[in-house]
């Protein structure tokens, strides 16, 4: 299959027609959750996001080596490398190991990406795991002179490194300006200024989570720990990296300029931003307390919400959104998105009662070519699900006698869209991901539907009635037609 596959670039703030190193391998490397609570409705965006690359990727023969880590140390309470460690403040306030609080939000988080039927990355690997190859890159830069030793810490020397390369290529971030804006904090008198970072701190006799090295017991950076584990398993230079918005800067500017410092190459080819979910035109997080987690979306369970929302609805209101521009949450955001994904559900069931023709008045290859195009535009998937209900439309019409499709073209057609529904949106019929009972639930109302026929064609009308009635106090609809009995739940 030809590519035609663009993305935007954030590093060179443009689309770019999408290149591999070594083609068909493809390495993609994603900022993953640090793991001291539930999960949140801006945690689903870049798990969705990214979910939808490696789906696409792999449908365009790519081997894509998809790694998405797990940060269980050195994320600190602020970016300026002061405040306690994220997940060692939740142990103490709970009274666990710090690795028992990792365990519990890591099973937590992936139950969740598993409801939004996120796929799981190639490797997942931790920061705590990775600490010896950490050093050597603090060890790599210390020798090439970019940073320096302070009372036990290790600290990236911004100014220097601007002066023989060019810090802020990613964000645009120019460092005058960050001499004027940034202000000595306190506590932070060991920096030279203001806006170097750790590379390796120093553990006070307090801090639990804490490791040997030449320098001192102590900790990573945090933004060591991208810049380690992916050369680890994607090499020095790779194709993806992707993440939130907010990690752009300086999350990402700096894992470049370790990078740089370390071994001369910046480490990504194309580097990839979703935007923010937002409510009420702020950011969602959990800095700011206004998050909703997705246990609670999918319980219903949270003052802000009107009902409980099953994660393919979540999952298709994230999609109706291009990745780049920001989704703002509304019940009736999330109350339109339930419906058009019934739409498209319920088209998707029904085409096979779709009967074959002599000829096909639908144009297929312009439909084809169409969800191609959507998706080799920088995955838009707003445009892509325009066009499904393109295909919705003459779904509908088929089955109404106004459009018809020879027995050839109607398999192709049923390929295509569930190709592009379920295989590359991720878009899942029947029960959800979260219970992985659709199965089941298929087989037993095939099975009662049956008992429930042949009571009726023995005139048993008061068996029937019950299945019938019973089904629905248990939220399933019945509804009998010329071509037998279907079902729904509500």
């Amino acid at each position: 299959m030809e590519n035609n596959l663009t993305l935007y670039n954030t590093l060179s703030r443009k689309k770019e027609l999408f290149n591999p190193i070594k083609p068909p391998h493809v390495g993609l490397y994603v900022c993953g959750p640090t793991v001291y609570g539930d999960p949140h409705l801006g945690h689903a965006r870049p798990a969705i996001t990214f979910d939808i690359l490696f789906r696409y990727l792999s449908h365009l023969r790519y081997k894509v080596r998809y790694v998405r880590n797990i940060t269980d140390v050195g994320h600190l309470e602020n970016d300026a490398d002061e405040g306690e460690d994220k997940i060692a403040q939740k142990a103490r306030l709970e009274e666990v190991e710090p690795m028992e609080v990792v365990q519990y939000y890591t099973d937590r988080y992936h139950k969740f990406m598993e409801a939004l039927n996120v796929k799981p990355p190639s490797i997942e690997p931790r920061a705590s795991g990775h600490i010896i190859e950490q050093l050597e890159i603090v060890r790599e830069i210390l020798d090439k002179g970019y940073a320096y030793e302070k009372n036990g810490s290790v600290y990236f020397d911004v100014q220097k490194y601007d002066k023989d390369h060019k810090y802020g290529i990613l964000s645009g971030r120019v460092l005058d300006d960050l001499l004027s804006t940034t202000r000595e904090l306190e506590g932070q008198s060991e920096k030279r200024n203001s806006f170097d970072f750790a590379l390796w701190k120093k553990a006070t006799p307090t801090h639990i989570m804490r490791w040997p090295s030449p320098y001192s017991d102590g900790f990573p950076g945090w933004h060591l720990e991208c810049s380690a584990m992916s050369a680890k398993y994607l090499g020095e230079q790779f194709d993806i990296h992707g993440g939130g918005m907010d990690l752009l800067f300086p999350h990402h500017e700096c894992e470049i300029a370790q990078s740089v410092a370390a071994n001369g190459k910046t480490p990504a080819r194309y580097w990839m931003h979703n935007n923010m979910i937002t409510i009420n035109g702020q950011k969602m997080g959990k800095s700011l307390g206004n998050f909703i987690t997705l246990e609670e979306f999918f319980t219903g369970n949270h003052k802000m919400l009107d009902k409980a929302w099953s994660p393919m609805t979540i999952r298709f209101f994230i999609l109706q959104a291009h990745y780049r521009s920001t989704v703002d949450f509304s019940n009736e955001a999330l109350q339109a998105a339930e419906k058009g994904m019934e739409r498209l559900m319920e088209a998707l069931r029904q085409m096979d009662k779709i009967k074959a023709g002599d000829k096909t008045t639908f144009d297929l290859s312009k439909f084809s070519d169409k969800c191609y195009s959507a998706m080799n535009d920088d995955l838009n998937s707003p445009i892509l699900i325009s066009h499904l209900f393109e295909g919705v439309k003459a779904i509908n019409s088929a089955l109404a006698g106004k459009e018809s499709f020879t027995s050839e073209d109607l398999e192709t057609f049923r390929q295509l869209m569930h190709l592009f529904a379920e295989d590359i949106l991720g878009l899942t019929q029947g029960a959800t991901a979260e219970t992985g009972d659709s199965q089941v639930l298929n087989g037993v109302m095939e099975l009662l539907l049956n008992v429930r026929q042949q009571a009726k064609k023995a005139k048993d009308f008061d068996t029937s009635d019950r299945i019938r009635d019973g089904l629905k106090d248990l939220g399933i609809e019945v509804r009998d037609g010329k071509d037998g009995a279907e079902w729904e739940v509500k």
